[in-house]
């Protein structure tokens, strides 16, 4: 079996291990793979003697398959396991990028609820563990008093919480009030009720995009910036993902091009270097920092 191939079908095993909410046209588009090539794949896993489960549309490998119970054994950790290897891993320099790429590894393979114990302390650890409960119960949560940067307000949403990011800095939560999944940061939750209510929109949930300066939203907006060397050197260091999408146009200058989810990440990131930048391709861009300039209180 050739690489690539080897590559997608083990992606593919990944996310149809627990999958609750992902259709064959969804998986097909983030493995950009054909629908068809999809089933096949799935077919082949059922050939191998794999439990192939279906509910709602989505498609999963049953626990109870032959050969699950190995492959889980060689990933599980025990309480105890997991708690000295993340003590471990958190005592690496924060700058160390292989801590980083440790500890995404780490939460692809276990239990939300250890990982939150020895990765979130203080005023945040409650509300986390508060999210984790209602996800595993699939239930609804009020998020109480939240301060959204966006809105400029200060309520209590009633919300679906499926996901957290990295370091349970956001919660990936389906916001009915809305029609709309969204981001919310766990800095700006009060407080989080558990409500006696269940998930009532499971079928909507999946999580949006996320550009590289952290934005977060449906859009997919393109951006092409021609940077000085300094400015490329910067932008790899405040977002290290913006890296994949740099090339280097000339002597002293790169190229970055990319998809973003809104403008206010790249724009705040323009406006601080704007002797540095050169904004190509997209006037939606241009116009926008134009805007915040003008707008400006100096």
């Amino acid at each position: 079996m050739d690489q690539p191939k080897l590559d997608r079908l083990l992606r593919l095993m990944k996310m149809l291990t627990g999958n609750v909410r992902l259709s064959v046209i969804e998986i097909a588009g983030r493995l950009e793979l054909s629908e068809r090539t999809v089933y096949r794949y799935i077919d082949t896993f059922r050939d191998a003697g794999f439990v192939i489960k279906k509910n709602n549309n989505a498609y999963r490998i049953d626990k109870s398959s032959p050969y699950f119970k190995d492959i889980s054994s060689l990933v599980h950790f025990t309480n105890e396991e997991a708690y000295i290897l993340k003590s471990a891993i958190e005592g690496i320099d924060e700058n160390n990028l292989i801590k980083q790429n440790l500890k995404k590894k780490l939460y692809t393979v276990y239990n939300y609820k250890i990982l939150a114990d020895t990765v979130v302390k203080g005023k945040h650890a409650q509300n986390v563990n508060r999210l984790v409960e209602a996800m595993e119960h699939k239930k609804q949560v009020q998020l109480c008093d939240y301060s959204s940067g966006h809105s400029q307000d200060i309520r209590t949403r009633l919300v679906e919480p499926f996901a957290f990011t990295s370091n349970y800095i956001q919660v990936w939560a389906y916001e009915p009030a809305s029609g709309m999944n969204k981001l919310f940061k766990m800095a700006r939750i009060s407080e989080v009720k558990i409500m006696p209510s269940a998930w009532q929109y499971a079928s909507k949930h999946h999580e949006g995009h996320m550009d590289v300066f952290r934005i977060s939203s449906e859009l997919q907006l393109p951006v092409k910036l021609q940077l000085s060397l300094q400015a490329a050197s910067l932008l790899t260091e405040e977002y290290a993902l913006a890296e994949r999408y740099l090339t280097n146009h000339k002597e002293q200058r790169w190229i970055f091009e990319t998809d973003v989810c809104g403008y206010e990440g790249v724009g705040r990131f323009v406006m601080g270097l704007y002797h540095e930048i050169e904004i190509l391709g997209s006037g939606a861009c241009r116009e926008y920092i134009s805007g915040r300039i003008a707008s400006m209180k100096i």
